[in-house]
């Protein structure tokens, strides 16, 4: 049996020490990652209630009600950065990606501690499909609320639709990954395609930043 939290301190601590010796983005993308990590053991916390609670079991769970309780839980930290101090996008950015690799790098390394490794492909495609989904998923929802922001419409319809968006599509890839055949490689595939879709718009982003 292991302890989530016991990884999560493990690696926490170095990064910790870590942010004191750097500066300017190299920190704020570390401290982000441990915002990610942090949100992952929460979210886990919250949809293992709801399962019990429901007694809907662990792939429902995983399909109907974790999506949504993880892209809120990611979403959270945002709203609380952009209601204090407003950041500029380059800022929104690299927290966005820092809170979505943290999440995926401690949701994979308790995954892999607990069930084991079955072979350096499952890692590998462990790795590809869920840790560049949950940057994705957050990645889709940042450039919504950052659109939404350019256009003046920033509002609660603007930022349910984005956290739409992104559950949706976190909810779509665990259904299709929960059961073998050719769903699963459909949906391991998916966080990849969506990720090279949207390299073009986040580089459009960050370069408009660097100039502002």
């Amino acid at each position: 049996m292991i302890y989530a939290e016991n990884i999560l301190l493990c690696i926490a601590v170095p990064l910790l020490l870590s942010i004191i010796f750097i500066k300017g983005d190299a920190r704020l993308f570390s401290a982000s990652f441990l915002i990610g990590m942090s949100v992952c053991l929460i979210s886990a916390y919250i949809s293992g209630f709801l399962d019990l609670v429901t007694g809907m079991g662990v792939n429902d769970t995983s399909v109907f009600l974790s999506p949504i309780v993880e892209e809120i839980m990611k979403l959270l930290p945002l709203i609380f950065i952009i209601v204090l101090i407003e950041p500029e996008d380059k800022t929104m950015l690299i927290t966005t990606v820092g809170i979505g690799a943290g999440f995926a790098t401690f949701e994979n390394c308790c995954y892999i501690l607990t069930f084991g490794v079955e072979s350096f492909s499952y890692v590998l495609i462990r790795g590809m499909a869920v840790g560049v989904m949950h940057v994705v998923s957050l990645l889709m929802l940042a450039i919504g609320l950052i659109l939404a922001r350019h256009f003046d419409v920033m509002s609660l319809p603007a930022v349910m639709g984005a956290l739409s968006l992104s559950a949706t599509f976190h909810g779509l890839y665990n259904l299709l990954v929960s059961s073998p055949g050719i769903s699963s490689a459909v949906g391991y595939a998916m966080p990849v395609a969506a990720a090279a879709i949207l390299y073009l718009p986040f580089r459009m982003m960050s370069r408009y930043a660097s100039d502002q």
